[in-house]
């Protein structure tokens, strides 16, 4: 396990800029050393707050998007093209506007695809398309993803991991169905825990007040069965960015004078 690191902006909006500069960087590190870099994205107002970012960030062309692999730590299992759905609001916060390779924007089944209505076989689906894309060198079930992004709720669910759920508690599966999640719509696919621990690189998003009291349980020690994002790290980093407001709980000894 990685500890984690803390990186505090002034708000939201200079937490995105920031995080889309650090996102371009990194992606154009692991293309330049490998030929080829993976991604998983996160959805919500933090998530797509910095895919916004990063459409109108001026290095954006930087990234040679035709080989970025584009993965999703969960999914709201609805229709194809439903606003709801993470990819749709993904397409028009930044995918639309980059030349993307289609076959490697890897986006979670619908509910109206080949699976239909049964969410476990559609999970069951996506983690058969992680394993074929798994190679020697990543030692598992998934890709060794170079960055995974993750957004941290209210209650601490990252993905559509909710506390105590039967989701979080997976050790063996990467990908799941979730019936009854706490929040609409209740029918996901996420990632599980063992998936997101395969990244090299695990960055967790936090803005806003009604975060604060999320990132401080979680940075405090709390068990991941309670508090899912305590249990979300890397193999060789984890990184908390979050506003000011999201860090209004945590104690100062957390984080450095630098990132006030």
């Amino acid at each position: 396990m990685t500890p984690p690191q803390l990186v505090v902006h002034r708000d939201k909006e200079l937490m995105a800029q920031a995080a889309a500069a650090r996102l371009i960087t990194r992606i154009v590190d692991a293309q330049a050393a490998r030929g080829h870099a993976s991604v998983v994205l996160t959805g919500g107002r933090n998530g797509n707050g910095l895919l916004a970012a990063l459409a109108a960030a001026p290095a954006r062309d930087a990234v040679d998007w035709a080989r970025l692999d584009l993965w999703w730590g969960d999914e709201r299992f609805l229709p194809e093209g439903d606003p709801e759905r993470n990819i749709t609001q993904a397409r028009e916060a930044l995918l639309d506007a980059v030349p993307l390779d289609p076959a490697r924007v890897h986006a979670m089944p619908a509910s109206d695809g080949p699976y239909g209505k049964d969410v476990d076989e559609a999970a069951a689906a996506y983690a058969a398309e992680l394993a074929a894309a798994a190679g020697p060198e990543d030692h598992g079930r998934v890709p060794a993803f170079d960055v995974l992004m993750l957004g941290v709720g209210p209650d601490t669910h990252v993905a559509s991991l909710f506390p105590e759920l039967p989701a979080v508690r997976e050790t063996e599966r990467t990908v799941v169905g979730v019936h009854g999640a706490p929040k609409p719509p209740p029918v996901r696919i996420s990632l599980t825990l063992p998936a997101i621990r395969a990244a090299r690189e695990v960055w967790l998003l936090a803005a806003g007040e009604d975060k604060a009291e999320a990132a401080a349980i979680a940075l405090s020690g709390a068990g991941e069965i309670q508090a899912p994002a305590a249990g979300a790290y890397g193999r060789s980093r984890t990184l908390w960015l979050l506003d000011a407001a999201a860090a209004s709980q945590l104690p100062r000894a957390l984080y450095p004078p630098a990132s006030a």
